[in-house]
């Protein structure tokens, strides 16, 4: 269940939203000042604060700033009862997920409070920071981290020397960028490396995913929109050039916009000025442009399905993020990094692999990239009692690759009930195909989500659900 903080001194308020939330299935605190806040940030971990702006000890800017400081997990929602943007701006350039006035609509507080928590677990669980540090000539590989950042992910392969090499040249620049890459190779976390080691580090790094912009939503999404702009548009909405101002802009899985909002995007690239949906007022730009794509954009322009002018605009720059399987000598890293973190997570004393266990690690194929390896160290570390991670704790398919093998090993209940039963179990029998199915699909295309769910005809939450369900299917089994 998410955890909630509700921190307003208008008591009935606060109660009254802790109440539609918990009905909502959330478990919510309150709070009605700073200080006591704080305590209970000490004591609890918070998906997401919901501070008000004005409070009798203290004002939501401060608040903000001591959860990005001391809990940068966290994310945070402004709530006020006054609307003044230039406030707003500054606030989300400070870290604030949203900012949204009173009176508080019950469908508007809880879309954008789910909307910041599908945010900030995509920034949580993205790939973690993994470097050597090259100032140690002790001749071990030596692994740092950056509370509350994320650098980029090498290692000691001649791969990602190279694309340490790049990030290096190109971050001093204001070059618009374009890194191509397999889904779960870390194209975020090399678009945050390059803006940290730029001019711009001290500014707003802001994410945004164009694979799921539907043609509707676009406009707002990128322009915003002022209250009133149009049907539903109950309160003024910065869009994600605005808010990405001074600092950078990333712009994921670029490849997936449609045609229509590409030349919408264009003219914006182009001038560098962004007007919001029903306003007259041209805003000037100062924003670095980061995008990325697992497609072969060049492809995509032959097929009339990516604007040509558009790929020149973005492409000052290209990086080419090598895949896991091309990174041999950083699997091992890589994978104890994340059986340190995820042993100290559950106060385990993890440290080590077995040599079946290892072997097995550096010869899979990881069709989902590092997204896929921490995965796995995660589950095996869970999994494992002692304080050496075997192959028993890995999943089949690390050391069987044989499909139809892994769903029969998997899934043995299943099949029981389809070969013995005088009635077969449709409804396995069904799961266990639409697995297979679904498992064909994104290797096809390389574990890209998007477009397995466009060839499948669902939604991509909808193959989300059915992924985490056929896990959960594997695991009773």
């Amino acid at each position: 269940m998410k955890k909630l903080l509700i921190v307003d001194d208008e008591v009935n308020t606060a109660n009254l939203l802790s109440r539609f939330l918990t009905r909502n299935g959330f478990e919510v605190l309150t709070a009605s000042t700073g200080a006591a806040a704080t305590e209970l940030l000490k004591s609890n971990h918070f998906t997401l604060v919901l501070c008000d702006f004005r409070l009798e000890d203290t004002d939501g800017r401060e608040v903000l700033k001591k959860i990005k400081q001391e809990y940068p997990g966290t994310g945070v929602i402004i709530i006020t009862g006054y609307s003044d943007i230039k406030m707003a701006v500054e606030l989300i350039k400070m870290g604030a997920y949203d900012y949204i006035t009173k009176p508080l609509y019950p469908d508007e507080i809880l879309n954008t409070i789910n909307k910041a928590i599908e945010t900030q677990s995509a920034l949580n669980s993205a790939p973690v920071a993994v470097h050597l540090n090259p100032e140690k000539n002790t001749g071990k590989n030596s692994i740092t981290t950056f509370a509350g950042k994320q650098e980029l992910v090498v290692g000691v392969s001649e791969a990602s020397k190279e694309l340490a090499r790049q990030v290096s040249l190109v971050s001093p620049t204001n070059y618009s960028v374009i890194i191509f890459g397999e889904s779960g190779t870390g194209k975020e976390s090399v678009a945050k490396s390059i803006h940290q080691k730029s001019d711009r580090h001290n500014q707003p790094f802001v994410a945004m995913d164009c694979g799921s912009l539907t043609k509707e939503l676009a406009g707002s999404e990128f322009f915003g929109h002022e209250k009133g702009a149009f049907t539903g548009a109950l309160n003024t909405k910065i869009g994600h050039f605005e808010m990405a101002n001074g600092g950078t802009l990333f712009l994921d899985e670029i490849g997936n916009l449609s045609y229509e909002i590409q030349a919408t995007l264009l003219r914006t690239v182009q001038e560098r000025k962004v007007k919001r949906i029903g306003s007259t007022k041209e805003i000037d730009l100062d924003v670095r442009i980061i995008v990325a794509t697992n497609e072969n954009l060049a492809e995509a322009i032959q097929n009339g399905r990516f604007r040509e002018d558009l790929y020149h605009r973005f492409n000052e720059f290209a990086i080419y993020m090598p895949p896991l399987r091309n990174r041999g000598a950083d699997i091992m890293l890589i994978a104890t990094y994340f059986a340190k973190v995820t042993s100290q997570e559950l106060g385990k004393n993890i440290s080590k692999f077995a040599p079946d266990a290892a072997a097995a690690l550096t010869t899979y194929g990881w069709p989902g990239n590092i997204r896929e390896l921490k995965n796995v160290i995660r589950r095996a570390t869970l999994l494992t009692e002692g304080e050496e991670i075997s192959t028993k704790s890995l999943p089949l398919e690390i050391y069987n690759t044989d499909v139809k093998t892994l769903v029969k090993e998997a899934l043995p209940q299943a099949q029981h009930l389809v070969t013995s039963s005088p009635r077969p179990d449709l409804k396995n029998a069904a799961l266990e195909a639409e697995y297979e199915t679904i498992l064909k699909v994104l290797k096809e295309v390389n574990f890209n989500k998007t477009k397995a769910a466009q060839i499948l005809n669902i939604d991509r939450k909808t193959l989300y659900n059915k992924m985490n369900a056929a896990d959960h299917q594997t695991i009773k089994a």
